[in-house]
């Protein structure tokens, strides 16, 4: 079969005869096509157009080709749309589009559905806080893609109506027409959807411009993108507004047809950005004793927090909705136990992520956590929640998800393992036998238990001529703790403590310093400076020194900080994502057992 053929459209603002002219003609001429898919706000923008418009809307004029616009703005766009969603038609989960009339159809807040073969996302309307029934995108719409692009395939188009900030600095001021002054206003959260997404094209209006980015690779994956920005139908600068494409479906292709760059394919523009803002920062820098390239991957860590890709304190929507996620450790948001149990008890995932919901009393779902009896019957749900959050926990040593290749200790209360994607050798976690979320609210018997690990690890990694830096992040959402051991070379040890403060001030907080006898006495200290409603970062340092950070609710906290900071101390930027670190199970096996055989003389649990 031959690949489908597809039209696309910038901005049509209501003019559908001159709209309607072309793509008959083109038709005529090249086609025939299968669809068209507009971009841009597809409704008139004066009243003068209106009739014109709803001619095509109420039938006196008949619609060639099927159509589908996300432009859900305009005049006369909420009387239309008010309408059409109230159609028994239309009612229920429609990502395909609701129909208008016949041949045109509104793909409403964001999906995903096939389109003749070709896997098609889109984010209608455009960024707004004010809340508007049509012709916005609220944070669930972004929600919902962001959980899409998680789930395993390629996307073959990706609609959105306003541009994605870094592709409009690439447009050369030649191509601007007069009529456009510049091309400000771009949206960042498009820019987030468009680096999470990975589409082969990428397409949108708005800009009043044609432009045909260059295909550029993308983070994490063998396909290129292709940004088409259109103009607007009928503009006076006569810029291109349709345009024709015709991809082979990505799931009919081969893994060689996916991965085939052309020979203009550049970087990633996303990555590119990031990388001229770390130059003019390091420009801007004073030389210290410490060498400031360690900071290099710290600060792509916040680049990383704007473009949601990093971000493990937001929940991922598809296991939370459904107990599953298809990325599994690959995936980019946090996989909570619990949140998954509250959102089987009704709970909003909204509330559950934000703390909050847009929709308010219009929610269908609860914005309460829920204990474990049924709100309806009053009866417990059954089922032992102990037993479902240890099968499903990686971590839980009764899970059968656990990677036990990498276990190297065995204690009554807890368990050492070597870290997946370790920042160094011997990287270490240490790790609660039961489903606990942290390891500071726990009794005294654990607290001898990890006191002894953690005084065995240190005497270990002297005998290997290196310190060791104990820190745990714990998000008000943790569900199994897990408290990393890094070994530093001595060496570095007696600057270790200014690299956290630096790191920590980029952040705009200061850390609580506290420094004691015995390690156990800083853990005491850290015990009564954590408070279960907030999220807490700590780390304990050589020479007894420990440093805590009480998370306020909206702060941006990387979730990874720990190791990052590290990473910039040995000068391993490269090491500070562990997917850059990754080693195949028989390597990772080799390596347990090596350290179980060093380990031997010092480990407590033999």
């Amino acid at each position: 079969m031959s690949p489908p053929r597809i039209l696309l459209c910038g901005d049509v603002f209501g003019r559908l005869n001159q709209l309607y002219k072309r793509v008959v003609s083109v038709n005529k001429s090249a086609g025939p096509f299968d669809a068209l898919l507009c971009v841009g706000q597809f409704f008139p923008d004066s009243t003068d157009q209106l009739d014109e418009f709803m001619d095509y809307v109420e039938g006196r004029s008949v619609i060639p080709l099927s159509t589908y616009f996300i432009g859900d703005y305009g005049v006369g766009a909420a009387k239309v749309l008010l309408a059409s969603s109230k159609d028994s038609a239309n009612q229920g989960f429609k990502m395909d589009g609701l129909k208008i009339c016949g041949n045109l159809h509104w793909l409403k807040g964001s999906g995903k559905f096939t389109l003749h073969g070709l896997s098609v996302a889109y984010l209608s309307g455009r960024r707004s806080l004010d809340g508007l029934p049509f012709g916005t995108y609220t944070q669930d719409d972004v929600d919902v893609l962001r959980a899409i692009a998680e789930e395993p395939g390629v996307i073959d188009l990706f609609l959105s109506n306003e541009w994605p900030t870094e592709v409009t600095n690439r447009v050369p001021t030649s191509d601007i027409p007069p009529g456009v002054s510049d091309l400000s206003g771009s949206d960042a959260t498009v820019s987030e959807l468009a680096v999470e997404i990975k589409p082969r094209y990428h397409i949108a209006g708005t800009k009043g411009v044609f432009f045909a980015r260059e295909p550029y690779s993308n983070v994490d994956a063998v396909h290129v993108t292709r940004f088409l920005g259109l103009a607007s139908v009928g503009n006076k600068e006569k810029q291109k507004f349709i345009h024709a494409v015709s991809p082979i479906p990505s799931s009919t292709m081969s893994a060689a047809e996916i991965s085939m760059k052309p020979p203009n394919t550049t970087l990633s523009p996303y990555t590119l950005t990031e990388r001229k803002a770390e130059a003019s920062d390091s420009a801007k820098r004073s030389s210290n004793s410490v060498s400031e390239s360690q900071y290099w991957r710290y600060e792509v860590s916040q680049k990383r927090q704007k473009y949601g890709t990093s971000d493990n304190n937001k929940l991922c929507f598809k296991f939370t909705s459904s107990g599953s996620c298809p990325r599994g450790e690959k995936c980019n948001f946090h996989h909570d136990i619990d949140a998954r149990e509250q959102s089987q008890r009704g709970v909003c995932f909204d509330f559950l992520n934000k703390g909050k919901c847009e929709r308010g009393p219009d929610c269908n779902f609860k914005h309460s956590f829920q204990n474990e009896f049924d709100s309806h019957s009053g009866k417990r749900r059954s089922g032992n929640a102990g037993t479902n959050r240890s099968k499903e926990c990686w971590f839980c040593l009764s899970s059968p998800n656990i990677e036990s290749h990498l276990i190297v200790s065995v204690g009554e209360n807890f368990y050492c393992a070597l870290a997946k994607g370790p920042l160094v050798p011997d990287h270490i976690l240490v790790i609660p036998v039961e489903h606990f979320p942290n390891t500071l609210s726990l009794g005294p018997d654990y607290e001898t238990e990890i006191n002894r690990l953690q005084n065995c690890l240190g005497k270990y990694f002297k005998s290997q001529g290196k310190e060791v830096v104990f820190f745990e992040w714990v998000s008000k959402r943790s569900t199994h703790a897990n408290l990393q051991a890094v070994p530093i070379p001595t060496s570095r040890a007696h600057v270790v403590q200014n690299i956290f403060d630096m790191a920590a001030e980029k952040l705009g907080f200061k850390f609580v310093i506290s420094k004691s006898d015995a390690p156990s006495e800083g853990r005491k200290l850290l015990r009564t400076q954590f408070d279960s409603d907030h999220s807490f970062f700590y780390a304990e340092l050589p020479e007894c020194v420990t440093l805590s950070h009480v998370i306020e609710e909206n702060e941006i906290f990387p979730a990874q900080f720990g190791r990052e900071v590290l990473a910039g101390l040995l000068n391993m930027a490269d090491k500070a994502d562990w997917r850059n670190c990754a080693h195949s199970k028989e390597e990772e096996t080799k390596m347990a057992e090596d350290f179980k055989i060093r380990f031997e003389n010092f480990d407590p649990n033999k």
